[in-house]
């Protein structure tokens, strides 16, 4: 009888987990299903069609006075390497399915937080990129669009003090703003 009573525990215990590794496949399966009928989705938030391989990024240039003399290149590089690692496209030298191109237009320090004695409390540097985006698979997804982004920095500090700390936080921020334009479609 303790044979039986051991038999059957065992049963028991062999049908329950059974049981939940079926339910937890039908889970699974379930969940691809609803992410495939979706429509084209990606993990990374990009909206791409699939006919769409290749990228590139055109050097990007200076149209304003003021800046470091590298931020462009540091501009394209870093927007290559966010599209490299955020999609599966395979980055080209030029003619890529999607081009990216653009100016850096605006590398100002503007006043910011005034005080009670008419006197800027904080220092804004604002950058701005002019870009020009080609889809070539579809127009319609195409701009000729302006990105700013800028930090703050005390006013009691020069901007040659803070400019090392704060562009990368602002190249940064512009390369989210583009890709997120272009290739997730915000």
């Amino acid at each position: 009888m303790k044979n039986n009573l051991k038999a059957d525990r065992y049963l028991k215990n062999s049908m329950a987990t059974f049981a939940k590794k079926f339910v937890l496949i039908l889970f699974f399966l379930h969940c691809t299903v609803f992410i495939s009928g979706c429509g084209v989705y990606s993990f990374t938030g990009t909206s791409l069609s699939p006919d769409i391989k290749t990228f590139s990024v055109l050097n990007f240039t200076t149209g304003t006075a003021g800046g470091p003399a590298d931020l462009p290149l540091r501009l394209t590089e870093e927007l290559k390497e966010y599209f490299q690692r955020n999609t599966s496209l395979i980055s080209q030298p030029g003619g890529g399915d999607l081009i990216l191109e653009g100016s850096i237009t605006g590398y100002d320090v503007l006043a910011a937080a005034p005080t009670a004695n008419d006197q800027a409390g904080l220092n804004r540097l604002n950058v701005t990129v002019q870009v020009r985006f080609t889809n070539a698979k579809d127009e319609t997804k195409n701009f000729d669009q302006s990105f700013t982004y800028y930090a703050d920095f005390p006013q009691d500090q020069t901007l040659n003090q803070n400019e090392a700390r704060l562009l990368p936080t602002i190249r940064e921020n512009l390369v989210q703003q583009i890709f997120n334009k272009s290739a997730a479609d915000w």
